[in-house]
C-alpha cells in the first residue's frame, strides 16, 4: 500500500496497507516487554488470524462481479459468484468475511446446471474482522452465488459528491481494500492466503467512467456499462474500483495516466518516467507479468500516497508537485509488481515481505534513474524517521516477522518496521553478497514464488539455501534471526552517509548559532528532501520570531508541497506560531492522506486551543475525508479529550 520512503508514517497516526502511509500502531509504548522466542515465531502455523475464511477445506478460484455503481444511495449492489476448489472431502460449509453488508440471497450450482438456494448465517459484528458468513453447502456446489449491496458507510469504499472533485460536476467513488477493506464492498475469503481470478460487469450512471485492477481499455467507450478481466490470480486486497469523472492520457505504449479532466496532462507530465522506471526494474528483477500499468490520480481524499493495485496503481495527487521530487512513490507502487503482488505475503504479521522488499526495490529504481545521491537521501530520511518511531515503539512491533496475537488490527503496524528495516535488511543482504550475487538472487525469488502468498519462514529457508549456503562465510544464520526476529536495528546494519544532506545540516546550525540564514543561491536548488531534511533536523520547538524568520524567507506557511507542510506546522503549533494555524488548518482540511495531515492533528489536540481548531477543522472536513482517515482524526481527538490519570 503506497508508499515511498518520503511517504512512510510519522508517528502521530493511530489505527486504520499497502500499503504504505500504514498507521502507526495505537499504544506505541514499549509497556510489554516479554519477549517470544526466536524459536516459537519460526515455528507458528500460517494463520491469517485477521480472517474468518477456512482456505484450507475451500478456496475461491475466480470472482464473478455484477455490480451497479448507485452514487445517490452511495452503495454497490449486485452479486458475486465464486468458482470455488473444495479441497477437504469432508467440507460442506463456504466462510466468508464480511463488513456491514446486507446478504439478500445465497444459491448454489447444482450438478444439472440449476441453482437452488441454500441457507446461510451472518454472525454479529466483530469490530475489527466484521462479520462471519457461513454458508450452507452440503452439495458442495462448484459454483456459490451472493447477491448483496453495501453499506453507505462500507470503510473500503469514499463517495465523493461533485463539489468534493476538482471538476466539480460529476461524483466520485473509489476503494481502497488493503489491509482488510475488500470484505466491506465484496463478500470474500479476505486473505492474502487466497488468490482469485476476477471478472466483472459494472453499470453506471453514464457520466462516470468506472476503472478496476483488471484490463481498463484506454479507448473504452464512457456509456455505463463497464466489463473487467482479470486473468492473473491476485489476493482480495488487490481488488479495486474507482468511477468518476476520468479520462486518459499515454505516457508510453504500455503506461498512462487516468485522472480528471483539469489533472490528467500536469500528472502524465510528472510521471513522464514511468516507462523507464518499468525499464529499469525487468533488467534487475525479471519481465514485468501485468500487461499494462497505469497509474489512477485520485482526488485529494484518498487517505495514502499510493496503492499497487495490479495494472491501476492508485496514487494521491499531492506527489505531483511539478519537479519530479517524489515520484519515488510511482517507483514504489510499481515494484510491487514483483514484490507485492507477484511474490505475496500469505498473512498481515508478514507485511515486511511486501512493503521491505518493494522499499529495497524502489530505491534501486531510484538510484538507477536518478542517481546515487537521490536513492541515499531517501535511505536517510526514512531511517532517521524510523530512529524517532523506535524511541517509543513496543519492541514487540519492530520485528520483522510478527508473533500472532500482536497486532488486534492489520491496519496499525508500524510502518517504519515493515517499509524501512526490511529494506535495510535486504540492503545489508546486498552488501554482504554484492550486487553480482544478490541481484539474481532476488530475480530468481520473484521468479521461483511468482502468483504465490508465502509466509516469513518459506523465505529464510530459500535465502539459506540460496544465499547462505552457496556463498559460506557471508553472512550467519544468527544474523538473519536478528534482523527477522529480534527487535531494533542490529549493528551490523549498513550506513547511508549523504553528502548533500551534510550540506543541509551545516547550514542549518549555523542558522540555529548566529541567525545567519542559508544562501539562496543554495537554497534555490536545494529539492524537496533536503528541504524536509532541513526541518526534520530543527529542534523540538523554536522562538515564534525564529519560525516568523523563516516563514519570511522560504514561505513555508501555505506551501504547496505536502512534505514540507507535513513537518513546518507541527513544528510551528508545538512553537506556538500561530500565524501559521491559518494554512494549517486549511491544509488539513483540504488534504485526506493520512500521513500528510495526522502529525499536525496531534500536535493541535495537545492545547485546549489547539484541540477546538481540530475539531473545528474536522468538523469541516469530515464529509471529504475516507473513513480510514476519518478514524484516524476521531481516535485522535477523543484519546485527547480524555481525562488524565
Amino acid at each position: 500500500m503506497r508508499y515511498s520512503m518520503l511517504t512512510l508514517c510519522l508517528a502521530a497516526a493511530l489505527a486504520a496497507g499497502c500499503s504504505r502511509d500504514a498507521a502507526p500502531p495505537a499504544g506505541t509504548a514499549a509497556k510489554d516487554t516479554a519477549a517470544v522466542t526466536t524459536a516459537d515465531q519460526k515455528t507458528t502455523a500460517t494463520v491469517d488470524e485477521y480472517s474468518f475464511a477456512q482456505p484450507d477445506k475451500v478456496r475461491i478460484d475466480d470472482l464473478a462481479l455484477e455490480l451497479k455503481v448507485d452514487f445517490d444511495n452511495r452503495q454497490l449492489g449486485g452479486s458475486a459468484t465464486y468458482t470455488l476448489e473444495w479441497l477437504d472431502k469432508n467440507a460442506t460449509q463456504l466462510v466468508l468475511d464480511t463488513r456491514d453488508l446486507t446478504i439478500e440471497k445465497v444459491v448454489g450450482e447444482r450438478s444439472d446446471g440449476k441453482w437452488e438456494d441454500l441457507k446461510f448465517a451472518l454472525a454479529d459484528k466483530d469490530k475489527v474482522l466484521g462479520s462471519k458468513l457461513t454458508i450452507e453447502a452440503p452439495q458442495r456446489n462448484p459454483r456459490i452465488r451472493v447477491t448483496y449491496h453495501t453499506s453507505p458507510d462500507a470503510s473500503g469504499l469514499q463517495w465523493l459528491t461533485p463539489e468534493m472533485t476538482q471538476g466539480k460536476k460529476t461524483p466520485f467513488m473509489f476503494s481502497q481494500s488493503q489491509q482488510i477493506h475488500a470484505r466491506s464492498w465484496v463478500p470474500l475469503q479476505d486473505t492474502p492466503q487466497v488468490r482469485f481470478t476476477y471478472t466483472a460487469h459494472v453499470t453506471a450512471p453514464q457520466d462516470a467512467m468506472v476503472l478496476m485492477s483488471a484490463d481498463n481499455d484506454p479507448k473504452a467507450a464512457r456509456d455505463g456499462d463497464y466489463t473487467f478481466k482479470m486473468p492473473q490470480k491476485i489476493p482480495s486486497y488487490l481488488l479495486a474500483i474507482a468511477a468518476g469523472d476520468l479520462v486518459f492520457q499515454p505516457i508510453s505504449g504500455r503506461a498512462g495516466v487516468w485522472a480528471e479532466p483539469g489533472m490528467v496532462k500536469k500528472a502524465a507530465d510528472e510521471f513522464a518516467d514511468t516507462d523507464k522506471m518499468m525499464q529499469t526494474a525487468e533488467r534487475l528483477y525479471g519481465p514485468y507479468r501485468w500487461e499494462r500499468y497505469d497509474i489512477l490520480v485520485l482526488p485529494p481524499s484518498f487517505p495514502y500516497g499510493g496503492m499497487e493495485n495490479p495494472r491501476l496503481t492508485f496514487a494521491t495527487p499531492t506527489v505531483i508537485v511539478g519537479d519530479k521530487s517524489l515520484v519515488s512513490l510511482v517507483a514504489h507502487e510499481l515494484a510491487h509488481s514483483w514484490s507485492g503482488n507477484l511474490v505475496t505475503f500469505s498473512t498481515p504479521k508478514d507485511s515486511w515481505l511486501n512493503e521491505g522488499f518493494t522499499s529495497y526495490v524502489e530505491n534501486r529504481i531510484v538510484e538507477d534513474l536518478y542517481g546515487k545521491e537521490a536513492a541515499d537521501m531517501e535511505k536517510v530520511i526514512s531511517r532517521n524517521e524510523l530512529a524517532a518511531e523506535y524511541k517509543e515503539l513496543d519492541p514487540k512491533l519492530q520485528v520483522l516477522a510478527l508473533r500472532p496475537g500482536t497486532l488486534a488490527d492489520p491496519d496499525g503496524q508500524s510502518s517504519s518496521t515493515v517499509y524501512t528495516k526490511g529494506a535495510w535488511f535486504l540492503q545489508f543482504l546486498e552488501e554482504r553478497y554484492g550486487r553480482e550475487a544478490f541481484d539474481p538472487f532476488l530475480k530468481e525469488y520473484f521468479n521461483h514464488f511468482a502468483f504465490q502468498s508465502i509466509p516469513t519462514t518459506t523465505f529464510v529457508e530459500y535465502a539459506k539455501k540460496n544465499l547462505l549456503e552457496k556463498y559460506p562465510g557471508k553472512a550467519t544464520e544468527a544474523e538473519l534471526d536478528q534482523w527477522i526476529y529480534e527487535p531494533g536495528v542490529p549493528d551490523t546494519a549498513p550506513k547511508t552517509v549523504s553528502p548533500r544532506f551534510n550540506a543541509v545540516d551545516a547550514a542549518r546550525k549555523a542558522w540555529l548559532d548566529s541567525g545567519t540564514l542559508p544562501a539562496k543561491d543554495a537554497t534555490s536548488k536545494w529539492s524537496t528532501q533536503e528541504w524536509v531534511h532541513f526541518i526534520d533536523g530543527m529542534p523540538e520547538t523554536l522562538k515564534p520570531e525564529q519560525l516568523a524568520a523563516l516563514d519570511a524567507a522560504f514561505h513555508f506557511t501555505g506551501t504547496p508541497n505536502g512534505e514540507i507542510a507535513q513537518r513546518w506546522y507541527p513544528l510551528a503549533v508545538r512553537s506556538g506560531y500561530t500565524q501559521a494555524n491559518a494554512a494549517a488548518a486549511e491544509f488539513i482540511a483540504r488534504v485526506g492522506r493520512r500521513k500528510l495531515i495526522m502529525p499536525t492533528y496531534a500536535e493541535l489536540v495537545k492545547t485546549p486551543e489547539g484541540l477546538k481548531l481540530a475539531e473545528d477543522t474536522f468538523a469541516k472536513a469530515r464529509a471529504g475525508y475516507h473513513p480510514i482517515t476519518t478514524q484516524s482524526v476521531e481516535e485522535t481527538i477523543a484519546k485527547a479529550k480524555q481525562p488524565k490519570s
